[in-house]
């Protein structure tokens, strides 16, 4: 499962959503890639196997310090083609690092350009690359695609967290791994015609699913017990499980093209993308197996899921120097073996089976023995006739407090012997007699890393020797190297394909990797590969899924056969009544909401006429057709009525002719007229000087508007003579005052005037089709009365009206309050609104913050005071609108917030431990010197006369003092700290000889054979006197950060230049080491505390007061 869509550039969205950095893109169509042997730099008809790849590594060192939003590596070669990485330090307008593969010189390719390239980008945790993390993607690069990747690679507090190990020394490493490959087109492939056997659909986040159910299909006698629980023709494949793997299981053996799953996960409750991310492979086994197992009591196939995969093994704790023994038996339905630490099945046994030693003061309580040294393990009574191997490949680090995967190469045989050396897995109740060798029935694999990736298997349905590779909807046949070797994981050497780039080879990480094996039991092989026909599958069961299979043939005959029909949607007065003014206020109808009429292309017009007048029971001579056409101003309006000739052509003909816009089909006006006694009767004939005029009534006191009917008017007539036919549709007295006005158009906005009734239809440019809107003419006394007095008023509201969702920012997931209002509002009038709303005196004092409908989440920048002028400007989002904003309640008014810069500061006591966070806010012009003046106001000092100093503390070092002068706007307190202190005496007055040094405390670890230093804690200043001791310092020191005795007995000093430690003793002179003065850029020369980082840690506070 890999999720993949393009998206604009301000798309913050789930973590494996894939997109181009730049503008908006159709989906691409997914394509199969083979080794391209045309492109530079390759070996001559290259097998498969060994397309062209590369790794490039990129250091960006100051990455903090960056200013630019995009920042590109050097260009790299790969395939004979040029890549570089494009990389947002903070982010493309999201709250993550976004990182994409770019085609370097895209600009100067040929038109028509396109390459397809398998890719990793990875950030290299620098303290434990287990830690690096990592997405794997594909892609058909071109001209408007030329970048790929993610928007939202990783948080940008997760990268700039000095703990995490991502940036040391303020230094960042980015790897890419290319492989590129030459283009197959996806959908000639025929899974089924190639191998006998079909996949199952992608459908959007299942992950593991198609994999695990791909496996339990292809054992026999698992599908058989499936097939043969009762189900009857009133279950619902949705409501029901068995039913639903029954379903699926019967379209995987019959089907020729592959088969859905979203009925299977709806039937136990997985039908979102998060039940698949909260839970894995084992969980979903275990779910399905219970729920089957369950439903099978009672049934011909009660027990089967156990005597198929239920094993049973014993916990022992033996007492070692008195006569006493405890053991518990347990059940398996799976195993799970761990990868770190063993290079193959057999070492996870091993480990498995390994006895702990219980002693010292973890001795083990023996009832009547009391405290005992004692051994602990666990052997096995027996194995079930079908292993399923959990490999913990996914593991959950606690130091680092996340999941890592685990790529280890780590072996798996196709024959396992759970017997050998002596039965030293096995229990001594274990029946000796059953012979426990395995052979291996199916792999199943990711490739990618612990935030995503994709799920594939490798099955041997008959245990031949031939494998099958089921890829979601794709199968294809592969050899054993493919399904075994190459699953192991490990390192892989790649052979040196760009000459001058990277010139000697490299080993790389294999993300691809086997996380679960199916064996199966030599002895019950025959019993469980069995033969399954359509006699296992009940008759309603075969009957229900043969209807389902005729429709799905008759939906795609339908399709294939379309090109010999015409659709022909008729539109009658009745659909116009029911629609206007519920479904649709502008125009006169839908035509998806119309009657529609499949007929042959060849059947003449008039042979239709004998149809309809079968469907809506008027005889064919009282039946006249318009035709429609679209309006140069988009309207779509009845054009002019079939001539005698045309109704004798073919619909065929008649659909070419009619509209070249909506040629897919005829849409049609059935003008039908009734006689006094409301019969059809013969329409009168239409002269040239005839139009036909379609009436709305309005009612501004129900703000409704309604279809009354249609007439026939003369151009040279005057609207005055038609008054009482429309007072009599309307049910006023013949007499009554009424207005009339056009609708003309309404996109993209509403344009609708008045009609002068004195005035021929002609003059007022009336035709064929046009839609007058009439009303009661209003007193003007009464106008103010009404919310929309007339027609364009109400249309306009109608055209406008927008019910907005409003959510507190705070909690961005709940609906608080909804509004109606028009798209037409300005900033003022929506701020207004909510400041009514929320019962606000000021609506100043409100934010809005639009939303982002890709990832259905707050903007991450809120709108500007009268930053945008209406609210259909706050609403949209690229191409797509939104119907809902977020507020926040200020306590100042925003454009005077908007003049303010805020920073949070810390204030470190000079005496007490504590820490306080205040928020300050000042004018942008405002220097640091104004920071520290209000600051002195709001903390408390050790004394009156005290001088504070403002620090940038990162990465647990001291970068800057900032200069009272200053300029607050550009500081950034994102992503480093700004520390406030007082300034110690001792530093105000420094002797000539004296130094102010950098302290800093650290520990080390060793990853991968190289000794790392983490910093922690805080950081400090000390002043060094020349010609002090470190024994001297650490009076000082200790009493500084008040270490009890015992603790600081174990503490190590050491200088540190560069990150490597050099320690030192009691009797050395410290000022000797540190020979430079200034303290800028000094951070990378410092006084080390070595010691573990167990301090208590310091109280913050939260100052909520703010200037």
């Amino acid at each position: 499962m890999t999720v993949m869509a393009p998206a604009p550039i301000d798309q913050q969205e789930d973590e494996e959503m894939l997109v181009p950095q730049s503008d908006l893109t159709d989906n691409h169509q997914p394509m199969e890639v083979v080794a391209q042997p045309e492109a530079a730099n390759t070996v001559e008809n290259q097998p498969v196997e060994d397309p062209p790849s590369s790794r490039f590594t990129w250091r960006i060192e100051n990455f903090s310090r960056l200013n630019a939003k995009k920042h590109y590596s050097e260009v790299f070669v790969v395939g004979g083609y040029k890549w570089r990485i494009l990389l947002f330090p903070k982010g493309n307008n999201v709250d993550h690092l976004s990182m994409y593969l770019d085609v370097a010189d895209s600009a100067s390719l040929p038109y028509g350009w396109s390459r397809y390239a398998q890719f990793s980008l990875a950030v290299v945790n620098q303290i434990h690359n287990k830690y690096s993390i990592r997405k794997d993607t594909q892609h058909q690069f071109n001209a408007r695609e030329s970048d790929w990747g993610f928007t939202s690679f990783m948080p940008l507090g997760e990268l700039y967290d000095p703990c995490r190990g991502y940036l040391v020394n303020d230094t960042l490493i980015v790897e890419a791994e290319v492989v590129v490959r030459r283009i197959v087109d996806y959908w000639t492939y025929d899974s089924k015609k190639e191998t006998g056997y079909v996949g199952l659909k992608n459908q959007g986040a299942t992950c593991y699913m198609n994999s695990l159910l791909q496996t339990l299909y292809h054992i026999p006698y698992f599908r058989k017990a499936v097939y043969h629980m009762p189900t009857t023709e009133n279950d619902m494949p949705s409501g029901s499980i068995p039913l639903a793997l029954q379903s699926l299981f019967y379209k995987l053996q019959y089907s020729d093209s592959s088969v859905a799953t979203k009925e299977l996960t709806k039937s136990f409750g997985w039908d979102t993308h998060d039940s698949f991310m909260q839970h894995d492979v084992q969980e979903l086994n275990r779910v399905l197996c219970e729920k089957l197992e369950d439903k099978m009591k009672g049934t011909v196939v009660e027990g089967t899921i156990q005597q198929l995969f239920e094993g049973h093994h014993m916990n022992y704790i033996e007492c070692i120097n008195v006569d006493y023994k405890s053991t518990r038996k347990e059940s398996f339905y799976d195993l799970q073996l761990d990868v770190k630490g063993c290079h193959d099945v057999y070492a996870s046994f091993d480990k498995y089976v390994e006895v702990e030693r219980l002693e010292g003061d973890n001795k083990y309580h023996a009832e009547q023995y009391g405290l005992q040294d004692a051994k602990k393990g666990v052997l096995f009574i027996d194995f079930p006739p079908v292993l399923q191997l959990q490999l913990k490949r996914f593991e959950y680090d606690f130091m680092r407090d996340t999941m890592v995967k685990i790529n280890d190469r780590y072996e798996f045989p196709l024959q396992l012997d759970l017997d050998r050396d002596g039965g030293k897995y096995l229990s001594p109740d274990a029946d000796r007699r059953v012979r426990n060798l395995y052979t291996l029935h199916s792999v199943l694999v990711h490739s990618g890393g612990v935030h995503g990736g994709h799920y594939y298997a490798f099955i041997r349905p008959t245990l031949s020797d031939q494998w099958y590779k089921f890829d979601d909807e794709r199968v294809t046949k592969e050899d054993m190297k493919r399904a075994l070797e190459e699953q192991y994981g490990g390192e892989e050497e790649l052979p040196q394909t760009n000459p001058g780039f990277n010139n000697t080879p490299f080993k790389f990480t294999k993300y691809s990797n086997a996380y679960m094996l199916v064996y199966i039991r030599e002895s019950d092989k025959d019993k469980i590969i069995c033969n399954v026909d359509e006699k296992d599958i009940a008759e309603h069961l075969r009957e229900r899924l043969k209807k389902e299979q005729e429709e799905k043939e008759h939906k795609k005959k339908e399709k294939a056969e379309a090109h010999l029909y015409t659709i022909i949607k008729v539109a009658r007065d009745d659909d116009l009544a029911e629609q206007i003014g519920k479904d649709i206020y502008f125009d006169l109808v839908d035509h998806d909401k119309v009657r529609s009429f499949r007929i042959q292309k060849q059947i003449t017009f008039n042979v239709f006429k004998e149809e309809i007048a079968k469907e809506f029971g008027i005889p064919v001579q009282f039946q006249r057709f318009w035709l429609w056409a679209k309006r140069q101003n988009h309207t779509y309006r009845p054009n002019r009525p079939l001539t005698p000739l045309e109704e004798t052509q073919s619909v065929g003909t008649l659909r070419e002719v009619s509209n070249k816009v909506h040629n897919a089909e005829l849409r049609l006006f059935l003008e039908v007229e009734l006689g006094l006694d409301l019969r059809p009767i013969a329409p009168p004939d239409k002269m040239k000087e005839d139009i036909l005029l379609f009436f709305k009534h309005y009612n501004p006191e129900k703000e409704e508007l309604r279809f009354v009917g249609r007439l026939f008017v003369k151009s040279t007539g005057k609207p005055i003579e038609i008054l009482s036919k429309l007072n009599k549709m309307a049910g006023y007295a013949p007499d009554e005052e009424i207005n009339l006005y056009e609708e003309i158009k309404f996109e993209p906005s509403v344009m609708c005037e008045p009609i002068d009734k004195k005035i021929t239809f002609r003059a007022s440019q009336l035709e064929d089709g046009d839609i007058v809107c009439f009303q009661k003419s209003l007193p003007v006394e009464s106008i103010e009365q009404f919310r929309y007095p007339d027609v364009p008023s109400f249309l306009e509201y109608v055209h406008n009206r927008q019910i907005v969702h409003f959510r507190s920012l705070e909690k961005p997931k709940e609906d608080d309050f909804c509004l109606e209002m028009s798209r037409l509002y300005t900033y003022d009038d929506v701020v207004e609104r909510v400041a009514q709303q929320l019962g606000l005196n000021d609506p100043s004092k409100i934010r809005l913050t639009s939303h982002n409908c890709y990832s259905q989440q707050p903007k991450p920048q809120p709108i500007k005071y009268r930053g945008v002028d209406h609210l259909s400007d706050m609403l949209v989002h690229y191409n797509q609108t939104s119907d809902i904003l977020y507020y926040e309640v200020l306590d100042i008014p925003l454009p005077e917030l908007q003049g303010l810069k805020t920073l949070k500061v810390a204030f470190h006591h000079a005496t007490k431990d504590e820490v306080v966070i205040h928020t300050i806010r000042l004018p942008k012009q405002s220097t640091v010197g104004d920071v520290i003046n209000d600051l002195k106001t709001k903390v408390e000092l050790s004394h009156p006369d005290a001088e504070l100093r403002l620090l940038e503390v990162f990465y647990h070092k001291i970068y800057k003092i900032f200069p009272p002068s200053e300029k607050i706007e550009n500081i950034n307190d994102q992503y480093w700290t700004l520390r406030a202190e007082e300034i110690p005496e001792e530093e105000k007055n420094l002797g000539p000889n004296d130094r102010l040094i950098h302290v800093y405390h650290f520990t080390k670890e060793t990853a991968q054979n190289q000794m790392q230093i983490l910093n922690f804690g805080e950081p400090f200043f000390l002043v060094i006197h020349e010609g002090e001791t470190l024994a001297e310092i650490k009076v000082r020191i200790q009493k500084k950060l008040q270490v009890p005795d015992e603790d600081f007995a174990k503490w190590k000093f050491a200088f540190l230049s560069l990150g490597r430690p050099e320690y030192l003793q009691d009797s050395d002179i410290v000022s000797s080491r540190f020979q430079r003065r200034d303290v800028y850029g000094a951070w990378e020369q410092y006084l080390g505390l070595e010691h573990s980082d167990n301090a208590p840690k310091r109280a913050y506070a939260a100052n909520q007061d703010v200037t």
